[in-house]
């Protein structure tokens, strides 16, 4: 992640940005002295800050990018800011129109369950597509743990699906928790247009049967037990465990490719026929992502050792794996801090 703009050392004010100052607020504990508290403020909004940019983006890199300019825009009005709103509403309020203008113009980022399809049979030949603008996971440690209700995966690709203003409309009123007339002045229109948008973008997430509620609590240990027998089984590839670790009607997608599979027995088929693993050439290491279980799958590679093969995002149900995210892209391991290679004795 990129760190928060350096502050020039002019001492001369940059020239102000309208509209990113709200009266209705007051904090008090701003000291009014840039040098020493814009820096401290980066540091501490900066994570869930990235959250915000991710909902509203679904992808991680492009949400490093809309905080740091955040920031950018916020140092230049910092000098009119004078404590009259709250430092973190401030923010978001800047954080969300730059998304906004971001996302203008451009495609959402679906997963392959969210383009449409009708869901595919193991054996059909796979399609790749690569000028998809796929929807990408977050690690869990780039965000703070009260957001892990609100970033689930799910909930951030149904989020994809709204228009730009209603999701901002959403992810402000519902996670946020800011009133109808802080967002109104936020986005520059009325309560009753806010209000509106929300409505309509409650119908259209009750469509999909998701919340920012969602999500699970922490593991319990029978789940626990499940990761460690779901790892086992990959790396023996034993077919028949991992069907019976899968609910009934288990989901698998796995971006960049565009077919999806639904049933564990159709799951269990396309793993046993269109991987290219065999026994003992497939170790998964833990990581979190989403706020959810999620694990980087290595494959071992003709030269020796284990290369990143793709990196798998659990949902869970009860004691059972209801739906994975696997995707195919080699970047991401390092950015879940997994190594891009394992020795060939890794076991």
């Amino acid at each position: 992640m990129t760190a928060h703009p350096t502050a020039p050392t002019s001492t001369a004010p940059p020239a102000p940005e309208p509209g990113l100052v709200d009266p209705a607020f007051t904090d008090p504990a701003f000291t009014g002295d840039l040098d020493v508290d814009f820096p401290e403020l980066t540091r501490r909004y900066q994570r869930e800050l990235l959250a915000h940019c991710y909902r509203m983006s679904g992808s991680v890199h492009e949400a490093e990018d809309l905080v740091q300019e955040t920031f950018l825009r916020a140092w230049k009005a910092y000098h009119r800011f004078e404590g009259r709103s709250s430092v973190r509403t401030w923010l978001y309020r800047i954080a969300t129109n730059v998304c906004l203008t971001s996302l203008e113009g451009r495609p959402r980022r679906p997963l392959p369950t969210g383009l449409g399809t009708s869901d595919s049979v193991a054996g059909d030949a796979l399609e790749h597509d690569a000028e998809v603008p796929w929807l990408e996971p977050v690690p869990d440690t780039a965000v703070t743990v009260a957001e892990r209700d609100s970033i689930r995966l799910a909930f951030v690709a149904a989020l994809q699906h709204l228009p730009a203003r209603q999701r901002a409309v959403l992810i402000l009123r519902d996670v946020l928790r800011w009133s109808a007339a802080e967002v109104a002045s936020a986005l520059e229109t009325t309560p009753a247009a806010v209000n509106s948008a929300l409505q309509r973008a409650h119908a259209q997430m009750a469509a999909r049967g998701l919340t920012d509620e969602t999500v699970e609590s922490e593991l319990t240990p029978g789940q626990r037990q499940l990761l460690e027998r779901y790892v086992e089984a990959f790396w023996r590839k034993d077919i028949d465990t991992i069907v019976s670790m899968l609910t009934a009607e288990a989901v698998w997608e796995m971006p960049p490719f565009t077919g999806w599979y639904r049933g564990a027995e159709n799951i269990g088929r396309l793993i046993d026929t269109q991987c290219p693993g065999g026994v003992n050439d497939m170790p998964m290491l833990p990581t979190s992502a989403n706020g959810q279980p999620a694990f980087g799958l290595y494959m071992r590679a003709p030269e020796g050792g284990f290369v990143p093969f793709h990196l798998q995002v659990l949902d869970l149900d009860g004691d059972r794996v209801r739906h994975v995210s696997a995707f195919f892209d080699p970047d991401l391991f390092a950015r879940f801090g997994l190594p891009d290679r394992l020795p060939a004795d890794h076991r």
